[in-house]
């Protein structure tokens, strides 16, 4: 196994053990998922340049797309606790959509129960040992409630089935890492929603993270100001002064090193170029996601923070409008399967004594 890739995993109590593989999640079965999947078997599999994986998914869909998109890609039907067949894409079959059910860019409500299963037997194998970690596809929020599925998105749903109050999400990448206070909100709802206690439970997530799950042994967070040039003393509002204040300053007497509200506007730029912070805390979608996506567009990853299993995802959405035709990029599932791993082997190293 290459060197890049962290061994170890939580739920195995001996280190010398291997690894389990990740589960990669097919998501919506219209979308693109299918092709990434297959490129990433492709391109990165068989050239050794990604650990051990497992797609959960629908092997008549693959088979479909393989054969539309001309690809050379023998299927194993993997079964939970055998070895992955490095020569062959391992496949989970977790449903079977007949023809008539399944079009490229044409989401069903059968379509948006087979992607709920993925998720669904995905955290099953994560809790008995099966797999070390989960990176999902992306699947579509209309049709996953069609489906009977009544969840904001991924993230919620996979909190419902772990049980978890208290989540976040992270973007990271190899230059950047941005945690959302507030995520898809109007920006003219940021400011109500924004709480002294919320904000310092994000932070306290941010740096448990940061230990565990990246092997930061002295995390240093920043937090961005809601207002132009934070607030100017209260000349472009008072969010600063009454709300992200006080919850840094709690932060700080909770032993977190963070500095902050600072602006915006030069955040970012400190914390990639002068390396002056682990991760950034933004305020809002977009002021986050910007810096962020110009940074890491095709290679960005989604990490949920607080579930007691391990789960990164891509950073884009169905792509509906090119399904099947073999356009989409790959390498956003490749860094989220990369980062899946690698969280996965860092929780087991750094699990308890970090936290």
């Amino acid at each position: 196994m290459p060197s890049s890739w962290p061994t170890g995993n939580k739920i195995m109590k001996d280190s010398n053990l291997p690894m389990p593989p990740v589960g990669v999640t097919m998501g919506c079965p219209a979308g693109v998922g299918p092709e990434i999947v297959l490129r990433l078997f492709e391109r990165e599999q068989l050239a050794g340049r990604v650990p051990p994986f497992v797609v959960l998914g629908d092997r008549g869909v693959l088979s479909r797309c393989a054969a539309e998109l001309a690809a050379d890609c023998p299927i194993n039907d993997w079964r939970p606790g055998d070895a992955p067949d490095a020569g062959r894409l391992n496949v989970l079959a977790c449903s079977d959509l007949a023809p008539a059910e399944f079009a490229w860019g044409r989401p069903t409500a059968a379509s948006g129960r087979a992607m709920a299963r993925y998720i669904e037997e995905a955290v099953r194998l994560i809790g008995e040992g099966g797999l070390s970690a989960m990176a999902t596809c992306p699947i579509a929020k209309k049709t996953l409630q069609q489906a009977g599925y009544f969840f904001p998105g991924h993230t919620e749903m996979l909190a419902a089935l772990c049980h978890t109050s208290q989540y976040a999400m992270m973007m990271a990448g190899t230059e950047l890492k941005v945690c959302l206070a507030t995520i898809h909100q109007p920006v003219m709802r940021v400011a109500a929603l924004l709480s002294v206690d919320g904000l310092c439970r994000l932070l306290e997530l941010t740096a448990v993270s940061l230990r565990r799950d990246f092997a930061v042994e002295k995390p240093r967070i920043a937090v961005a100001a809601l207002n132009p040039h934070a607030g100017e003393h209260g000349l472009f509002g008072d969010e600063e002064e009454n709300i992200i204040g006080p919850a840094v300053t709690q932060a700080r007497a909770n032993g977190i090193d963070v500095e902050g509200p600072l602006p915006p506007d030069t955040v970012f730029y400190k914390a990639v170029r002068q390396k002056s912070h682990d991760a950034v805390l933004a305020m809002y979608h977009d002021q986050g996601l910007i810096p962020f996506k110009l940074l890491h567009f095709d290679d960005g990853v989604n990490v949920t923070l607080g579930l007691p299993i391990v789960r990164t995802s891509v950073d884009h959405g169905t792509a509906y409008d090119i399904a099947g035709r073999g356009l989409a990029s790959h390498r956003s599932l490749l860094a989220a399967v990369r980062m899946a791993s690698g969280v996965a082997a860092n929780r087991r190293i750094y699990g308890e004594i970090r936290q």
